[in-house]
């Protein structure tokens, strides 16, 4: 992999970015839908136009496979942008409600969906097209301004989208800056209306901090230990590819990637060999010289890969285990009989090492499961309806896949996001509108004297008449006690109520 030179924004440029999106979107400029559909238009043709420049980036940043990056980057923004423009108006159109009894006469209640504002999106470097992009397709779809920071760490991807945003995007909306921690940290310091953030707890911590100073709300998509849990009875051939494909695609390097398995150990004797089966059909007898097998994005994590793989005091391993720090290349590793409390189980292991936790059956798994942190995606193997919903009501995560990996993250009509330390809100589809939009409740009441006369009840002096009006207009009675006279009653009673309280006021 060659090392691209990146240009990171100057001090004077970052505060002019923040300045021209503050300005754009207090103009009310990217408001109008026509706007906006425009804009995602566009985000489309720079995808489509530009794939193979994307491709090539992608692949001297991460050595993707073209059909990998493809599939894994582009075709799904693409598609996030195809939902985006087929529903816009419908997810973008003001919704009534109905109001509540004392509201009934003479009220209308709406909720507008409005911007959140200016936006800030910091994007992370193991899908650094995806994962900068998709978020932008809510931006533009809420209506808002953005400010997009690819990460540094990959810097071919970084530099073309610095390239290719303002040639397809309005630049007086959309802007790109590149840097490193410096440069975040500058753009931290700024009030934005909504932070967007991809990465690891320890910077989502940072940013929270900083977001706490103007009290910005914050999207955080965060990661975690994703174990898998693998039925005695499941069907271990397929079980396998799927797990195989999920650990190696993008070489490991996926927050929702199968962090660990518990398996029992009379299935862990059918499992490890249809595992090793499937590396093989994949990346054939040797991985470093399959074209399909990615690498290590860099020798820092290379090294930390190692580390942790050298420091684990327990477990043998079974598959895999070479390394090449040259090419930032690690094989398929499986390590068996990993202790609970060993080096590989402290954090998210982010690379193609995939360690075997034995437990003694499915409340076993569960009971491990609980006491880590809730993880962003939990993967169960099983045709057990039973064990499957066991697990489901016993355990917490931010999403669930039965009998696959990765592949929920998409499907645009499911949210995709954490819970606890793996994050915060969610995004995809509709979901992505909703994270850059506030919903603004909105009470349009009439001014006849009727209805005036009778809401006369709310102003000093208190009487027992009116306590007994207000009662009557706003105390609902509960389901449990509601039978058929009750439904009726209500109204009857409030307009005897209505008139006799109206008569008092004509005669006063």
């Amino acid at each position: 992999m060659t090392t691209a030179i990146l240009q990171y924004n100057t001090k004077t440029e970052i505060e002019q970015t923040a300045l021209t999106v503050q300005q754009t979107f207090k103009s009310g400029y990217t408001r109008p839908l026509k706007f906006r559909r425009h804009q995602l238009e566009q985000l489309w043709r720079l995808i489509d136009d530009n794939t193979d420049a994307l491709c090539d980036a992608l692949y001297m940043d991460l050595r993707k496979h073209k059909n990998e990056a493809t599939l894994g980057e582009l075709i799904t923004t693409k598609e996030e942008i195809n939902d985006a423009l087929v529903h816009l108006e419908e997810w973008a159109r003001d919704e009534r409600t109905t109001p509540s009894f004392i509201n009934r006469v003479g009220t209308t209640c709406i909720k507008r969906k409005e911007p959140k504002g200016v936006v800030l999106v910091i994007a992370p470097w193991n899908y650094p097209v995806y994962l900068a992009l998709t978020p932008l397709v809510g931006a533009i779809a809420a209506g808002c301004t953005a400010v997009l920071k690819p990460s540094e760490v990959t810097p071919h991807s970084a530099r073309l989208i610095a390239e290719l945003i303002p040639r397809y995007l309005d630049n007086k909306a959309f802007m790109v800056v590149n840097g490193g921690a410096p440069e975040t940290t500058q753009l931290l310091d700024h009030k934005w209306d909504h932070i967007f953030y991809t990465g690891n707890g320890t910077v989502a911590k940072i940013i929270m901090k900083a977001a706490a100073k103007h009290l910005t709300s914050l999207t955080l998509e965060l990661g975690g230990k994703s174990p898998v849990i693998i039925d005695e009875n499941a069907n271990m051939t397929v079980a396998a590819k799927r797990i195989a494909f999920g650990k190696t695609f993008n070489a490991g390097q996926t927050c929702i990637a199968p962090d660990y398995i518990l398996i029992t150990a009379k299935a862990e004797e059918k499992f490890v060999p249809a595992l090793k089966q499937a590396f093989l059909e994949m990346y054939g007898p040797d991985p470093q010289a399959s074209k399909d097998y990615g690498r290590i994005v860099n020798t820092r994590h290379f090294k930390r890969l190692c580390d942790v793989l050298m420091e684990n005091k327990s477990g043998d391993v079974v598959i895999g285990g070479q390394a090449d720090e040259n090419d930032l290349f690690i094989a398929p590793t499986v390590i068996a009989n990993v202790e609970r409390d060993d080096k590989l189980m402290e954090e998210e292991i982010f690379g193609p090492l995939l360690p075997l936790i034995r437990v003694t059956d499915i409340d076993d798994a569960i009971e491990y499961i609980n006491s880590k942190d809730e993880p962003l995606a939990l993967y169960i193997f099983s045709t057990n309806r039973k064990l499957v919903n066991k697990v489901l009501d016993s355990t917490r995560s931010g999403g669930v896949l039965v009998n696959d990996t990765l592949m929920h993250v998409s499907e645009g009509t499911l949210p995709f996001g954490g819970t606890g330390p793996s994050g915060m809100g969610s995004y995809h589809g509709k979901s992505s509108f909703d994270a850059f939009t506030h919903v603004r409740s909105t009470m349009i009441k009439g001014l006849s004297p009727v209805i005036e006369s009778a809401m006369g009840l709310r102003y000093a002096p208190y009487t027992s008449w009116s306590m007994t009006f207000a009662k009557m207009l706003m105390e609902t009675t509960p389901q449990f006690k509601r039978g058929f006279l009750q439904k009726y009653i209500k109204w009857i009673v409030v307009v005897l109520l209505f008139g006799v309280h109206y008569a008092r006021n004509i005669r006063h």
